[in-house]
C-alpha cells in the first residue's frame, strides 16, 4: 500500500541502480488510488499549503425546485470607463435563480453573456484589463429578447458594487429602472464573516476558491458561489443578509451649504461629494439606514452646522431607488 507522500515503493528503491531511472514510475502512477480530496486535505494537514478550488459553473435547470418561488439576477458589466454618461457596456454577463422567503438560493435558471461592439475604440488600458479588443467585439450586439426573457421575471438584481452597475445597465435598457437592486458590497458585513476585504478576488480567494476574472459572467457564477457560501443554510448565508438588508428602507442625508471647512470632516465620516448631475443638491451627503435618521441630523447640527434648527434634505429610498445615479 502507498504511503502518503512516497513517490515510490521499497522495492522501486531496490531496483533503481539495475534499472536506471527511467523505470521509475511516475508520481501519478502511484497515486492513483489515492482520492483528489484525500490529497488535498494531505497537502492542508502539513500546515505549509492551502489549496485553491476552481470555481465550476453552476448547471441550468430547465424546471426550478419547488418552494424557491422567487427570481433573481446576478449581473456584471465590462464597460470603456467609469462614467455611465460617457462610456458604454462592452459585455454583459447574468446568471439568473430561483430562492425562497428565507433567503435560501436554489437553482440556477438561466445565463446570458454577450460582447457587444461600442461606438468608439476600447482603450487600450480597458483590453489590458479585461482581454477584451475592438476584434473580439465586432459585431457583436447584446440580444434585448434574451435580456428581456432574464430581467423581466426578476425580484431582485443584484450587482457587485450596484452604484457602479445600476447606472449602466439604467442607461443601456429601461428593463433595470423598474427593477429593485441589492449591492453586495455595500449591504453584507463581509468582516464579521471573517473577511478581510469585500472585493470579489479578495472574497473568493479567502473562501479557498479560485476563477477567470474580469469576464462578466464568470464573475456573476463567482458571486453566487460566494453568496451562497453556508452551505445551503439560508439563516446564515450572505445572501440571506442580502436579500434582508435589501428589504429595508434607506435614507440619504444632504448636508447642503455646509461650511466649506468641515469637508475633511464631513468626509471621515463617510460622506460623498455630489455635484448635483443627477438631479439631487449640490452638496455632501451619506446614505444610512431609516432608524439612524435622527442621530445623523443631530450630529449635523451640533458638530458641522453649529445651529439647532439646521434641517438638511432628507431622501428616503427603497431598493427600487437605491444606488441609481
Amino acid at each position: 500500500m502507498t504511503q502518503q507522500f512516497d513517490f515510490f515503493t521499497d522495492d522501486d528503491e531496490a531496483e533503481a541502480p539495475a534499472l536506471g531511472p527511467r523505470r521509475r514510475r511516475s508520481v501519478k502512477q502511484v497515486v492513483t488510488a489515492d482520492s483528489e480530496g484525500g490529497l488535498v486535505r494531505q497537502l492542508e494537514a502539513t500546515g505549509r499549503y492551502r489549496v485553491l478550488t476552481k470555481l465550476e459553473p453552476r448547471p441550468i435547470v430547465p424546471f426550478p425546485r419547488p418552494g424557491f418561488l422567487r427570481r433573481g439576477v446576478l449581473v456584471d458589466a465590462e464597460t470603456t470607463g467609469l462614467n455611465h454618461r460617457e462610456d458604454e457596456i462592452i459585455e454583459i454577463g447574468i446568471v439568473a435563480f430561483s430562492f425562497d422567503e428565507q433567503g435560501a438560493i436554489g437553482d440556477v435558471t438561466g445565463v446570458y453573456s454577450a460582447l457587444h461592439q461600442p461606438t468608439r475604440p476600447i482603450p487600450e488600458e480597458i483590453t489590458r484589463l479585461t482581454g477584451i479588443t475592438d476584434e473580439m467585439v465586432a459585431g457583436h450586439m447584446i440580444d434585448p429578447q434574451q435580456l428581456r426573457s432574464l430581467v423581466e421575471p426578476a425580484d431582485l438584481v443584484i450587482a457587485h458594487y450596484a452604484r457602479f452597475d445600476r447606472p449602466f445597465f439604467e442607461a443601456f435598457s429601461p428593463l433595470f429602472d423598474r427593477k429593485a437592486w441589492a449591492c453586495s458590497v455595500s449591504e453584507i458585513d463581509w468582516a464579521a464573516r471573517g473577511f478581510e476585504g469585500n472585493k470579489l478576488g479578495y472574497l473568493i480567494g479567502q473562501a479557498g476558491y479560485f476563477h477567470e476574472a474580469h469576464r462578466a459572467v464568470d464573475d456573476c457564477f463567482a458571486l453566487l458561489e460566494i453568496l451562497d457560501r453556508g452551505h445551503g443554510d439560508s439563516a446564515s448565508s450572505p445572501f440571506s443578509e442580502l436579500y434582508l438588508s435589501s428589504q429595508q428602507n434607506r435614507a440619504r442625508i444632504f448636508a447642503e451649504h455646509s461650511p466649506f471647512e468641515m469637508k475633511d470632516q464631513l468626509k471621515m465620516r463617510g460622506y460623498r461629494w455630489s455635484d448635483g448631475s443627477d438631479g439631487g443638491p449640490k452638496s455632501w451627503w451619506i446614505e444610512i439606514e431609516e432608524h439612524r435618521v435622527q442621530d445623523e441630523i443631530n450630529y449635523l447640527r451640533a458638530e458641522i452646522y453649529g445651529w439647532e434648527e439646521a434641517d438638511p434634505p432628507v431622501r428616503y429610498m427603497t431598493a427600487f431607488e437605491r444606488f441609481k445615479s
